[in-house]
């Protein structure tokens, strides 16, 4: 028996209000499809999942403002993945088998999406989206066929990071640097591509692996000090990196700190203390400048009441958004259809559509019509390469000495794939 009946986001950590339907968004008829969403409610990922999940629930919102999807309303649903991965792949099968999924957005981190992909998606032939995991091993695995072509992600992979960070460091005069970096495929992936553009520069790297969710870090900053380094280039989680952090502080580390895209995080920023990150830099995938990025970040403010900040908003936001217009286009549930239609409203030549009410009102209007469309999104133009992988732009962000998040610099897509080349 075939339960297939709904679309489904695994996502990071999310409030359970948000799983109250828009009432002004009901739909004519009566049917309708849940949206469900896998989420890090607790566990080292929650300090910036709420957010992320809140940008699907947008997306979804815009589409029912639109006129729902396949005439039916769109329902938002929520499963804590507690950032743990059989946990994550409970709630998957679940929403596959009873609920009916077609479509998976998520996870957020690469260690619980693999799993979800390799035992829950590729099995059932249902399309996997996510908006956050960005470990090479995805692209590895589609490379070999391990996922069927079901698999896509709206952030580029995590490498790149990697190479942008220790050119930074470099421009910084860091020589020595220390590399405290969380065990999981996301951690290992930006700090040997870190460890492997730094030999190559001439700088030296002390690699320091740790777990997750301990109560302190001691032994691995202790281990990660030795030598005196001139940096840290923390790769971590909030909550995980806000105690090593601490720690490295008061045992009289330096200051000179480069963070990975997910402490992109006011929560961390408060746990640590701003005084301590004034000399930090961070990096985080950033979005192209445009009408369609000014319509996302317009709709967040409107709805949430300030401006998106953090990791993973527009990314999930996309996510979401192509999973819908995917499954618009294809015109069924089907999750193969989904797959094979996903490249051609995001691919060049139709009418282009932008994020909200208003463009997914277009879109539907389009394909009944019988025109292509073109999604761009919330990061800006997508297209997606044979292995589902997209690429883009960068963002250098630092951390201001009232704690507020600053921009300092945005690599563009061709200075990344210059630094790239050949590597």
């Amino acid at each position: 028996m075939n339960y297939k009946l709904s679309i489904v986001a695994v996502v990071g950590a999310f409030s359970a209000l948000s799983l109250l339907p828009n009432p002004a968004a009901a739909q004519s008829s009566d049917c309708s499809y849940p949206i469900g969403a896998v989420v890090s409610l607790s566990g080292s990922m929650a300090a910036i999942g709420g957010a992320i999940a809140n940008a699907g629930q947008l997306a979804v919102e815009h589409m029912n403002e639109a006129g729902g999807l396949l005439g039916c309303k769109a329902e938002y649903r929520l499963r804590d993945d507690q950032g743990l991965p059989n946990v994550g792949i409970d709630a998957a099968k679940s929403l596959v088998a009873v609920e009916g999924a077609e479509v998976i957005l998520g996870a957020i981190q690469s260690g619980v999406t693999m799993p979800i992909l390799t035992s829950v998606a590729v099995p059932e032939n249902v399309t996997q989206i996510s908006c956050c995991s960005s470990a090479p091993s995805f692209t590895e695995l589609a490379r070999k066929g391990g996922t069927d072509g079901y698999w896509f992600r709206t952030l580029p992979t995590v490498r790149p990071q990697g190479f942008v960070m220790s050119e930074l460091a470099a421009e910084r005069g860091y020589s020595k640097v220390a590399v405290i970096y969380v065990n999981s495929d996301y951690g290992l992936a930006m700090a040997e591509a870190f460890e492997e553009a730094h030999l190559a520069g001439g700088g030296e790297v002390k690699m320091v692996a740790y777990n997750q969710e301990q109560a302190s870090y001691r032994a691995e900053v202790s281990q990660a000090l030795q030598g005196e380094p001139d940096a840290l280039f923390l790769v971590a989680f909030p909550a995980d990196g806000a105690t090593a952090m601490r720690e490295w502080i008061s045992f009289g580390g330096t200051q000179n700190i480069l963070l990975s895209n997910a402490l992109r995080s006011k929560e961390f920023i408060e746990a640590v203390g701003e005084k301590y990150l004034t000399n930090a830099v961070g990096i985080d995938n950033a979005q192209f400048d445009g009408p369609s990025v000014d319509a996302f970040n317009s709709s967040w403010k409107d709805r949430y009441g300030e401006a998106p900040e953090g990791p993973g908003l527009h990314t999930m936001y996309d996510a979401a958004a192509v999973a819908l217009l995917a499954a618009q286009a294809s015109g069924t549930y089907e999750g193969t259809a989904i797959r094979d239609t996903i490249r051609k409203i995001t691919g060049p030549g139709g009418e282009v559509i932008n994020p909200g009410p208003e463009g997914f009102a277009r879109a539907i209007e389009a394909l009944k019509q019988g025109k292509s469309i073109t999604y761009v999104g919330a990061t800006g133009p997508i297209e997606f390469d044979q292995f589902g992988d997209v690429s883009g732009p960068y963002l250098l962000w630092g951390i201001a000495e009232d704690g507020e998040l600053t921009n300092i610099e945005t690599w563009s897509v061709e200075r990344v794939n210059a630094l790239m080349a050949d590597k």
